[in-house]
């Protein structure tokens, strides 16, 4: 029987892929696990739609955070935050913090995601921060930790 696997399963292919399996296969297991439907044209085409869509979702994404990401990089971000003597902060700055801060001087909604921090930063500096947004775009850009007046 031809079926239309409608997930990756594991020793048979991958999602949208067309399939020879035995009926009893297909009928006892693949189907009813909402693994695959049998094979019909109109599934087919339905399935290749589906994989354009999601092809062109994911491009739309791609260019729209290379576009947050080329905002980013234009300049380095200061981040103001209470501070003791010695440059010590008062909590810490965490990767929340740097995408509400972000967002308030860039206009861009950003998610805290994004922002790749080993640890949260306690001093006063000036730091390289790893971004990874959506669409695998990657990049480092510039905080500067400073005292608030």
């Amino acid at each position: 029987m031809k079926v239309i696997l409608l997930r990756d399963v594991p020793k048979i292919g991958k999602k949208g892929e067309i399939k020879e399996v035995s009926d009893g296969y297909a009928r006892n297991y693949l189907i009813p696990r909402g693994f695959a439907k049998e094979y019909t044209e109109g599934l087919e085409r339905a399935i290749k739609h589906e994989k354009e869509i999601e092809k062109r979702k994911k491009e739309r994404e791609r260019e729209e955070s290379e576009k947050i990401l080329k905002e980013l990089k234009k300049r380095t971000h200061v981040v103001k935050v209470k501070a003791g003597e010695g440059g010590k902060i008062f909590g810490a700055v965490t990767a929340a913090t740097l995408a509400e801060e972000i967002s308030k001087t860039t206009g861009l909604k950003l998610d805290k995601r994004w922002f790749k921090l080993d640890k949260p930063i306690k001093e006063l500096g000036e730091y390289s921060l790893e971004v990874n947004l959506p669409g695998g775009v990657k990049d480092t850009i510039k905080i500067k930790v400073e005292r608030e007046e």
